[in-house]
């Protein structure tokens, strides 16, 4: 019998935890409408075995490719090979011409499934299926990771983001190398997985684009910019943000820094002041038209609150943090329908941060509460 069942009411962690705990084996399914994306994880006696999504099939011949492990006319002579009526898996192939070695390609395979396991475990909504079978999972090579070590992993991960993010705030931002007359004279005691990522470094690649050029994952890319930007080697430009000159960017910074202490010593009217100062400064910066609503949430002015959600949302549209709180002004004012919706944008974000993904769980529950709540105004009126 299978195990199914939304997210909303499990999720993917706890889905992970039961099938460990069970020592099932089989296939999850995972899919989200909301992303238009589906993933598939193999489970051997509650261990991992091998794993692929939809959006991101990282072919692994172009994944060893990137990272410089096998030669681009050795590729071509495996799938020839394949072409051929070869039918072994492409790895086999490529281990038995001596192309690469089975233990490198063992790594590259196991980061290849830890990568969709970590993308999988970011949502917040789907639907999931597990069916037991003994089915051979479609593998190039014999990997098997304890389901308990891709869950602490995770929890690392969002834990590291937190830190990360104060300068990577999401995958679309664009590193460029400090020029040499504004950088540090002292000298650059880099790592070779540094220098790599530096050499990346193009002005024009994102985050994303970098992960991809070098052949490592996107996570450990920007953990490497993060300490590159640190150190002052690169600036990180984001795409989306209302660029400030410096004088005025120091001053809308700190006067948003003193909306939100006040906000959180309860001086809602303090904060809302000086998110007020920061609109006046830079009329077009979203973040302080963000502050002003959360100020005026706190205020219970709900109605004001969603108008300065959205006049942050008209400066930037894929602002998450600006997206989900607009949800909550809605469903204050009794507006169930429009928070639904308004959630489910927000859900379908590729922007999200990692701290903004792990509020997943309470918008699910905000947007169950809401849907529940809807139907109750509804069937008082008929």
């Amino acid at each position: 019998m299978p195990i199914e069942g939304p997210l909303r009411e499990l999720s993917i962690h706890d889905v992970f935890q039961l099938l460990d705990l069970a020592r099932k084996t089989g296939v999850l399914r995972v899919t989200s409408e909301l992303r238009a994306n589906g993933g598939l994880v193999y489970f051997d006696n509650g261990a991992v075995v091998a794993a692929e999504i939809q959006s991101n099939p990282h072919p692994l011949g172009a994944m060893l490719l990137r990272a410089g492990k096998v030669s681009e006319s050795d590729l071509s002579r495996a799938r020839d090979m394949q072409g051929s009526g070869d039918a072994r898996r492409l790895g086999d192939i490529l281990v038995d011409i001596g192309s690469v070695n089975r233990r490198e390609l063992e790594r590259q395979v196991r980061a290849q499934v830890e990568e969709v396991i970590f993308e999988l475990m970011g949502w917040s909504e789907g639907y999931f299926s597990f069916s037991e079978t003994s089915e051979a999972p479609p593998s190039q090579a014999a990997v098997r990771i304890p389901t308990e070590a891709l869950l602490m992993e995770a929890a690392r991960r969002i834990d590291e983001w937190s830190r990360i993010e104060s300068k990577v705030a999401h995958l679309g931002v664009v590193p460029r190398l400090v020029p040499p007359e504004s950088a540090d004279a002292g000298p650059m005691d880099l790592l070779p997985s540094e220098w790599a990522v530096l050499a990346a470094v193009d002005g024009e690649r994102d985050v994303r684009g970098v992960a991809e050029a070098v052949g490592r994952s996107e996570f450990d890319v920007a953990r490497v910019l993060f300490g590159l930007a640190t150190g002052g080697f690169v600036v990180l430009d984001d795409p989306r943000a209302t660029h400030l000159s410096p004088a005025l960017g120091g001053e809308v910074a700190d006067l948003l820094g003193r909306a939100g202490a006040y906000l959180i010593a309860g001086n809602g009217e303090a904060s809302l002041a000086a998110a007020d100062e920061a609109i006046n400064a830079a009329p077009d910066h979203a973040p302080a038209h963000v502050a002003a609503g959360r100020a005026l949430q706190a205020l219970g002015r709900y109605d004001e609150a969603a108008e300065a959600f959205a006049r942050a949302l008209h400066a930037d549209p894929v602002l998450a943090p600006a997206r989900r709180l607009l949800g909550l002004s809605l469903a204050a004012q009794g507006r169930f329908d429009d928070a639904i919706e308004t959630w489910d944008f927000w859900s379908r974000l590729g922007s999200r941060s990692p701290e903004e993904d792990a509020l997943g769980g309470w918008v699910s529950r905000l947007r169950s509460a809401a849907e529940l709540l809807g139907r109750g105004v509804r069937a008082s009126h008929e």
